[in-house]
């Protein structure tokens, strides 16, 4: 299977292309491993220092029913075909990969096939799903910072999933808890006036 970077490259910077573009045509990349690289693309915008109003939460919504489907065994995803075919701007899909190659180049050279039954399993596949599911809601909360993290664990444990790399994926994992303490703390902070889960925890040991 052709690495993903260069795939992407190729799709959307060598070959000659509309000006807008649709999930579907993207899908035609992914081969036989579409769960890992739905969740790569799906989380990508999201999980950039690049602003991306208006993606977080469509896209949040999606890797939340990729992620429901891997978690009961489905072998193929389903998408509504609104959303599959919903025309996104060429350019727009380029300034994010722009951004986002590079990153992916560096997590590729790491890359290979090890500890694949956290990928491959039923076990596995149940946690990646159940925690996936957990971070597409936080990237559906339209407050500032339950964004970017738990799009950064999704994006990480889905290329561990697409390259059948259960370390990488376990790093993801990683990374999705640290974004739900985040997405957490941020919550606590809003619902006790100022307070973060930090400080109410503080709090409750103090006492």
């Amino acid at each position: 299977m052709a690495r993903l970077s260069n795939e992407l490259q190729r799709f959307f910077f060598e070959e000659e292309r509309p000006s807008q573009v649709k999930l579907a045509d993207i899908l035609l990349l992914a081969g036989e491993r579409i769960f890992g690289f739905l969740f790569v693309i799906l989380s990508l915008p999201s999980a950039l220092p690049v602003p991306a109003p208006g993606y977080s939460v469509p896209f949040g919504i999606l890797i939340f029913l990729l992620a429901m489907q891997l978690l009961v065994g489905s072998k193929s995803p389903w998408l509504p075909q609104r959303m599959m075919n919903h025309p996104i701007k060429l350019e727009t899909v380029q300034k994010f990969l722009k951004a986002g190659l590079p990153w992916l180049r560096r997590i590729e050279a790491l890359a290979r096939p090890r500890m694949t039954y956290i990928c491959t399993t039923v076990p596995g596949r149940v946690t990646i799903g159940s925690t996936i599911a957990l971070m597409a809601i936080s990237m559906m909360i339209p407050i500032p910072g339950t964004n970017t993290l738990p799009a950064m664990g999704i994006f990480v444990t889905g290329f561990g999933l697409l390259e059948d790399d259960g370390a990488i994926s376990l790093s993801g994992l990683v990374l999705c808890v640290m974004g739900a303490i985040l997405t957490t703390s941020i919550l606590f902070a809003l619902i006790w006036g100022g307070s973060s889960l930090l400080d109410v925890i503080k709090t409750w040991l103090g006492r």
